[in-house]
């Protein structure tokens, strides 16, 4: 997937327009979580209509409908009985369809891809591994849905924050492509998952991005059992919903000096120690953790790395002055704007 990637940036820098990072992110993260989770090749990059992208941006389209119906959530008797009026059926329809699909196909053909559908069809052939009677095709669907949901939106918003920020920090760039040209330098320019793993400073630019935009503005938890507060009289009782502010924990000039200056360094070994490891969320933490975690790291890294061993990003006239945060989504950071940049080949 990065190689189509690599070669659809180049066709879109020939016209010499500026970039928009989270549609040309997006549809790479559509092609990789839709090989990865539905073992279907998206041709969201090379489809300029492609079902798959019509439908993700389709999901994360804010409107008053959306609005209900992320409300009515919060009340399932209600959602119940009012949901079926707020739900974008034409979605439901269109992964029930695929993932349907995708399902028979491989037990008519028995074949296996070792990816998330091949779990999903173990569960449908052998539903008594997880105490049910028989697993329905909307069930397995939506654990489908969720994947894909989950691996294309929060990954295609980073790797654009990420973009934004070193096409405005070029020092930071340079130091990235460049511990990116020495890493690859020791597998003859192939890019394996131990050499991702080596290269350190993309690692710490990554956590930075992920902590000045964290994905999620908060994340909930309910409390098991009762507890108080050493020290306190504040208790928080069992059964207790507890929002985390992972945002303004982020964003806390007491934690990190300066929030809005993107700086890489407080996330090198020694600095990160230094901190509780409850003041870094993008993930959550626990074991309600974010299960996609290493695939969401990996992903994106392996968009940025092709980026910077092929171009150089940089500033243009559309690239914004002032960050517009979507009030409209109550969970995501999404701005309100396009995040623009420049792009260019880099001299061989």
């Amino acid at each position: 997937c990065s190689e189509h990637f690599g070669r659809y940036l180049e066709g879109m820098i020939a016209k010499g327009e500026p970039i928009e990072c989270r549609e040309i992110s997006a549809r790479f993260t559509t092609d990789v979580i839709g090989s990865c989770a539905f073992g279907i090749e998206m041709n969201a990059l090379a489809t300029e209509d492609s079902e798959f992208r019509k439908m993700g941006r389709k999901v994360f389209q804010t409107s008053w409908k959306t609005m209900i119906r992320d409300r009515l959530r919060d009340y399932p008797f209600l959602f119940k009985l009012f949901g079926r009026f707020v739900v974008e059926m034409d979605i439901a329809d269109f992964f029930t369809r695929i993932t349907k699909e995708s399902i028979d196909y491989r037990i008519d053909h028995n074949i296996r891809r070792h990816d998330f559908i091949d779990t999903l069809v173990d569960l449908k052939q052998h539903p008594d591994k997880t105490g049910l009677l028989e697993m329905d095709d909307l069930f397995l669907t939506a654990q489908a849905f969720v994947f894909f949901v989950a691996g294309f939106e929060t990954s295609s918003l980073t790797i654009s924050h990420f973009l934004y920020e070193i096409a405005v920090n070029p020092s930071v760039q340079e130091k990235v492509r460049e511990e990116i040209k020495n890493v690859l330098q020791k597998t003859n320019g192939v890019v394996t998952y131990n050499s991702i793993k080596e290269m350190k400073y993309l690692d710490a630019c990554f956590q930075e991005t992920l902590r000045k935009y964290p994905v999620l503005v908060w994340i909930s938890r309910t409390a098991l059992v009762d507890y108080t507060f050493s020290g306190t009289k504040i208790a928080i009782p069992r059964g207790q919903q507890v929002f985390i502010p992972v945002y303004a924990i982020q964003t806390d000039p007491e934690i990190y000096p300066n929030p809005q200056v993107f700086d890489p360094e407080r996330f090198t070994d020694n600095n990160a120690k230094s901190r509780h490891p409850m003041f870094f969320l993008p993930f959550g933490d626990g074991p309600r953790n974010c299960i996609g975690a290493r695939f969401a790291k990996n992903q994106s890294k392996m968009a940025i790395i092709t980026i910077l061993s092929r171009f150089k990003v940089g500033v243009c006239d559309k690239t914004f002055k002032e960050y517009g945060m979507d009030k409209k989504v109550s969970f995501l950071l999404q701005p309100t704007h396009g995040i623009y940049v420049k792009m260019t080949k880099l001299a061989e």
